[in-house]
């Protein structure tokens, strides 16, 4: 998108909306001098209507567009534009609870925004991370006048198992978002300054926490909604209101067509498959996923992290002309009746990464290359849910084990955790970073430490690896891995990793072994989200760990690779391996963990692959 040239247009500032409780929220408006009413355009966002968003960029201008500049665009085709501070939020009244209130008030803003002689009744939203998050709050109550949306990286299915917890654990992102937002919002200079004064990297060091003793401690709500969520592990009444819990709302869920976009190294990749299938089942409307090589909101970069997919990875000259475009092409079919819209895109339209190079392209990245493919549906229908099994001998194979032999066992200590690097995560600066990376420490890896190295050379780490593949082989889908397991423990964690391992080159002498997805479950929610129970110290129980959904193109010569282990820090918290209450970190002991491999308990992973 070039950046619009000036023109004439009606911008109203800070008009306050009432909402059913009494509390106004400020709200911006910006429309086109004549020719109304419109369709309409809304973001809800927490990060400041009159701020730029890091988002909306293109390839050709890196810089972020302001939200004027971007409304600017929308009304040149024909549109208002309105952005609001959610409640709590810069000039917005009330008190910010995270998520907690993003339905009522989306869903009033709506009926605000059908009262409005410029509305014609017809009324899209949009909006990347928080801002997709307040689209699917509320479309879960239907409100008057929803006609389209675009969920960019956000729109919780279901936050109790993607997003604020996976498998039990709880996602740390949750806790520098508090600090970041809380530092960058503060009002009170003393609150700000004891907020800069805080060293969160040193924080992370220290766990366990308490009330009064973090590192968002002067901002206390920030820190009550932290604990809170921390702390309630059980999947309860907590977790089923409509801001973070789609998955209970597909039902009543307003009928509209609906963009879910998201990225392999996105938090909410999972989120977007699950909103796709669970609304496609219950709609008459069009749904459409779009799922790329990317980091959170950076869908106009082609890399992510140390590694490069290539020039087909934007959004950008590959599935439109850039972002913005691709956003006006579904509104204009929605929202503007007789618009040529968009009406032979595909249902599912994915990256599938891999078939590159693999040398050192001229940025200092892994050339990891790749290529967009499309789908009626998700996972693909040709799909082939294929077992590689974890064999005695360390290897992966197709064959279950055909014979007894030993569990592999590891000791897990919760004061020395794996280091995360890389993955699917987002706000988590400045302790860890998405993206894909090659699997070994560096001094810039948070909980690392000298002599630095593989992560594959932990003794807590199990590796499990194919021999180099002799031809090609696509993986693309959700990905499950299904061990058997046991622990001296009453409770612990286990991890899972997928990896593409490179074959050694000249820029790349040890090889490079490329994170592709992740996942964890704590075991005390192995049968229940409800219900947790502890072990039985010894005892032998299946557990299933559902990792990220991913696609990629294990090419000729590589290996396919689980790593498996019971930590993976600073991404996820630490299970102290005590069988305490979730948040309390108390009192940490070596867990002594087995994972089985014996014909009579055979582990695997299960891969969509595509043939």
């Amino acid at each position: 998108m070039d950046r619009p040239a000036p023109q004439e247009l009606i911008i109203e500032r800070d008009l306050w909306v009432p909402v059913r409780d009494g509390v106004r929220l400020a709200t911006d408006v910006y429309q086109p001098t004549s020719g109304g009413p419109f369709p309409v355009l809304l973001e809800r966002t927490p990060y400041n209507k009159s701020a730029p968003s890091r988002s909306e960029r293109t390839v050709t201008v890196a810089v972020p567009r302001s939200r004027a500049e971007v409304a600017h665009y929308f009304v040149q085709h024909g549109y208002a534009v309105v952005y609001q501070d959610c409640r709590g939020r810069y000039r917005s009244e009330g008190r910010f609870t995270k998520y907690l209130s993003e339905a009522e008030d989306g869903y009033d803003t709506l009926a605000w925004l059908m009262r409005q002689s410029w509305c014609n009744g017809r009324i899209g939203t949009f909006g990347l991370s928080y801002a997709a998050h307040t689209q699917a709050a509320l479309g879960c109550l239907d409100p008057p006048g929803l006609a389209a949306q675009f969920l960019d990286c956000g729109g919780f299915s279901n936050a109790y198992r993607t997003g604020i917890r996976h498998g039990g654990a709880f996602d740390l992102k949750q806790a520098t978002w508090a600090y970041n937002n809380a530092r960058a919002d503060a009002k009170d200079p003393a609150v700000r300054a004891a907020l800069e004064a805080e060293d969160i990297k040193a924080w992370f060091t220290r766990m366990p926490w308490r009330k009064g003793q973090s590192p968002v401690s002067a901002a206390p709500d920030y820190e009550d909604y932290l604990f809170e969520q921390w702390s309630h592990g059980i999947f309860d009444e907590f977790w089923k209101r409509p801001g973070i819990y789609a998955e209970g709302y597909y039902k009543p869920y307003a009928d509209v067509p609906i963009v879910h976009l998201s990225g392999w190294y996105d938090p909410y990749a999972r989120t977007a498959t699950e909103n796709y299938l669970g609304l496609k089942r219950e709609k008459r409307a069009p749904m459409r996923l779009i799922l790329g090589p990317w980091t959170h909101g950076d869908r106009s970069l082609s890399y992510t992290g140390e590694v490069d997919f290539g020039a087909a990875a934007p959004v950008d000259g590959n599935l439109a002309d850039d972002f913005f475009a691709l956003r006006l092409a579904w509104y204009d079919r929605w929202l503007k009746s007789g618009a040529p819209g968009v009406g032979a895109d595909p249902a599912v339209r994915v990256f599938v990464m891999g078939g590159g190079s693999g040398r050192r392209n001229s940025a200092g990245r892994l050339d990891h290359g790749g290529r967009w493919r499309t789908a009626t549906d998700w996972p693909p229908p040709e799909t082939r849910w294929t077992r590689f099994y974890l064999q005695p001998d360390e290897s992966l194979g197709r064959a279950p084990p055909a014979q007894d032999a030993r569990p592999f066992e590891y000791a897990f200590d919760p004061r020395h955790p794996v280091p995360t690097i890389g993955g699917a995560l987002s706000s988590g600066e400045p302790v860890m970073r998405a993206g894909a990376y090659d699997q070994r420490t560096a001094p810039n890896v948070f909980g690392a430490s000298e002599p630095y190295g593989p992560l594959a050379e932990r003794p807590d780490v199990l590796v499990f690896a194919t021999a180099p593949l002799d031809r090609d082989l696509e993986v693309t889908g959700p990905v499950t891995v299904r061990l058997w397991i046991a622990s001296d423990c009453p409770d612990t964690d286990f991890t899972a990793k997928l990896i593409d391992v490179y074959p050694p080159n000249e820029d790349y002498p040890q090889g490079f072994a490329m994170n592709l997805t992740e996942g964890i479950l704590r075991v005390r929610y192995r049968d229940s989200w409800e219900r947790p129970t502890p072990m039985v110290p010894g005892e032998t129980y299946a557990i299933t760990i559902e990792l990220f959904p991913t696609s990629n193109l294990f090419t000729s010569g590589h290996r396919l690779r689980l790593d498996v282990s019971s930590s993976n820090f600073p991404h996820f918290d630490v299970n102290p391996n005590s069988g305490g209450p979730e948040g309390a970190i108390e009192h940490p002991r070596i867990a002594r963990n087995r994972v089985h491999v014996d014909a009579a308990h055979p582990s695997y992973i299960i891969l969509p692959v595509i043939p």
